[in-house]
């Protein structure tokens, strides 16, 4: 795999994009919010997650045309631009919304590491394999959301009251 990667430049700089998300989207979610750091930390996954996008946009190597996968990269990019886009309007409930859809984009970006580990795992087919992992974590992911972020919430408007 390292020498693969060496000779796509592409898929290099996806992989790297990937892990650079994880861990500002790890540092965003581990730190208190509202604050400088903050919003610095997920101005820089906005941007790794935009560039992992592009890159898994342009990566047709495995199907050779447009496949499922990109769909799913439309997907990661509607909930990070959702996510986002509140953060800049203001509007009556646009907490609830950015919160949501970052922890959505986040899940899917840990749903696709996964996916991407199993896939090879030698002796593991590569569509159960993907399937069934991208499924636990997604279950996973959902029910730390929804006992979390409400929590989260009221925490940071006690905080600024």
């Amino acid at each position: 795999m390292i020498e693969h990667l060496q000779n796509h430049s592409l898929g290099l700089v996806h992989v790297l994009t990937a892990l650079a998300a994880m861990f500002f989207g790890a540092a965003v979610i581990f730190n208190r919010k509202g604050t400088r750091k903050h919003r610095w930390m997920g101005r820089s996954y906005l941007a790794m997650m935009l560039a992992l996008n592009v890159t898994a946009l342009l990566n047709y190597e495995l199907y050779g045309q447009f496949g499922p996968f990109h769909w799913m990269v439309l997907a990661s990019l509607a909930t990070v631009i959702a996510g986002f886009v509140p953060t800049w309007r203001k509007a009556p409930g646009w907490i609830h919304r950015h919160a949501y859809f970052m922890a959505w984009s986040y899940i899917g970006l840990m749903a696709a590491a996964f996916a991407e580990v199993a896939s090879r795992i030698p002796g593991w087919s590569f569509g159960p394999s993907v399937i069934i992992s991208s499924v636990i974590v997604i279950v996973a992911g959902v029910w730390v959301m929804r006992n979390t972020i409400p929590h989260v919430i009221s925490a940071s408007r006690a905080r600024s009251d």
